[in-house]
């Protein structure tokens, strides 16, 4: 919410900024947050895995709804995984998918919005680290080629990719669709082995787990490859002091000054 450029004087005037304020904003997003988490802890949504769905809520319907419970879980920091081993389990592999990736669609946008709204202000004024400067930098200009990479290495928390995001300037239209793109691998593997867990030993199972297990291999290699390249990246842009140049970049040697002859 904008703060009006003028406010009015007095108490009222001072109560309004301070509420209003970034810290302010970025408490409550914090409170929800802390609300969101304990709700999810008390109500243990994973109980879908050993109960079942509610039989009076069946087909299109049930997919659609759990969707968007999907998506609420995931804001309030519930496990993907756990969720979409519960969507292969109770709606198959492709009804589970669509489900999975739609509710994964709207948990991101949820995330997206309360920390753009809520905490962005006051969260960019932290920016200050070499890492964390590259981090943004790279998610501001490149905002759906960073986040369909990010999408696509599972072992990048899902929560502090949707925040980390909304802290930076990257677009709507960009984050959501990288996120829509890159969940669709992953997901469908989580539901595919939920869907055919009953048969632990069967060709299904066995390829979808053997997926689960290389795309996370995969993930920590490039994540540590990349991690070592923002430390050696100064916030400029130019490779950070101390760290190795190319033969490419370094600047040629000065030639040595002439003696002058007596």
């Amino acid at each position: 919410m904008p703060v009006p450029a003028t406010q009015p004087d007095g108490l009222p005037g001072r109560l309004t900024r301070t509420l209003l304020s970034p810290w302010s904003r970025l408490a409550l997003l914090v409170a929800l947050l802390c609300a969101a988490a304990t709700t999810m802890l008390l109500y243990e949504p994973q109980r879908l895995l050993a109960q079942g769905w509610p039989p009076e809520i069946a087909g299109g319907a049930a997919v659609a709804l759990f969707g968007a419970a999907y998506g609420v879980c995931t804001a309030a920091f519930v496990p993907r995984p756990v969720l979409n081993v519960a969507a292969g389990v109770l709606f198959g592999a492709e009804a589970g998918t669509f489900s999975a990736t739609a509710g994964t669609v709207i948990g991101a946008g949820i995330a997206f919005g309360l920390g753009r709204m809520l905490g962005q202000d006051a969260l960019r004024t932290l920016l200050r680290g070499r890492w964390l400067s590259s981090a943004d930098r790279q998610l501001s200009r490149h905002g759906f080629r960073s986040m369909l990479i990010i999408r696509l290495l599972p072992g990048v928390p899902f929560a502090a990719s949707n925040y980390g995001a909304a802290v930076s300037r990257m677009r709507w239209l960009a984050f959501l669709s990288a996120t829509a793109l890159g969940s669709v691998p992953n997901t469908a593997a989580y539901v595919i082995a939920g869907s055919s867990a009953a048969t632990p030993t069967s060709p299904v199972f066995l390829a979808s787990f053997a997926f689960i297990a290389l795309s996370g291999l995969a993930g920590g290699v490039i994540a540590w490859r990349k991690r070592a390249q923002l430390r050696g990246t100064a916030p400029g842009g130019d490779p950070a002091p101390g760290s190795a140049l190319p033969p490419e970049a370094r600047a040629p040697a000065a030639a040595p000054a002439p003696v002058p002859h007596p």
